[in-house]
């Protein structure tokens, strides 16, 4: 979904028979995301990728990155990913084959605003008002997910947005918030279970 956090994972074998040293540059390790109709998608800022470290010969590293909030994927459609090494002392680069994936938008279920309690402040102060967005997505065959975002008020905003599992079809969720602005969920995930989930308004899982 847009916004969802995007786990991607870089493999790199070794097999110059010497050993390579890499992570020093913030250019070691590149990513370019490209959309369906191959125009380069806009990066928000630079993926953390700086960790040196040496990697033998004959060995394999791979790097762990979430490319979400870096690239401006805030729509769906059809993507493609690629990722480049740079050997700084060969002055030779090494890019992967793409990998492709799709982002979809998901049916609204339910909505509610909440006001943000702030605890250092005044107890008096205007409350920053956020919203609690349940969201249901079909992204593999006969596999039903429940989502939550959390955005700010007007929805243009998300401070977070996950999987809170899956769920049956005919599942009719039922969510409350309570005085401390925490959502309560309660939906069925199968024949005969039931999941009952609690979610503070930094989209943090308090209980599940």
């Amino acid at each position: 979904l847009p916004a969802e956090t995007m786990p991607t994972a870089v493999r790199i074998t070794n097999r110059s028979g010497q050993s390579l040293r890499l992570g020093r540059d913030q250019d070691w390790l590149t990513f370019s995301v490209q959309s369906r109709d191959a125009e380069v998608v806009p990066k928000t800022s630079e993926v953390p990728v700086v960790d040196e470290f040496v990697l033998d010969s004959s060995k394999v590293a791979t790097k762990r990155v979430d490319l979400a909030p870096y690239f401006s994927m805030n729509h769906s459609g059809h993507y493609s990913v690629t990722a480049t090494v740079r050997i700084k002392d060969w002055s030779q680069d090494v890019t992967s084959p793409p990998k492709n994936f799709d982002i979809i938008e998901g049916a609204k279920l339910w909505e509610q605003e909440i006001g943000v309690p702030n605890s250092a402040g005044p107890t008096n102060a205007t409350p920053e008002v956020r919203k609690f967005i349940l969201q249901q997505a079909n992204y593999l065959k006969a596999q039903l997910r429940l989502y939550l975002r959390v955005t700010d008020a007007s929805g243009s905003k998300t401070f977070r947005v996950f999987s809170i599992g899956p769920m049956v079809s005919f599942s009719r969720p039922e969510a409350q918030v309570d005085k401390f602005s925490n959502l309560h969920l309660f939906y069925q995930d199968g024949a005969h279970s039931f999941r009952y989930t609690v979610v503070n308004p930094d989209g943090e899982i308090l209980a599940r």
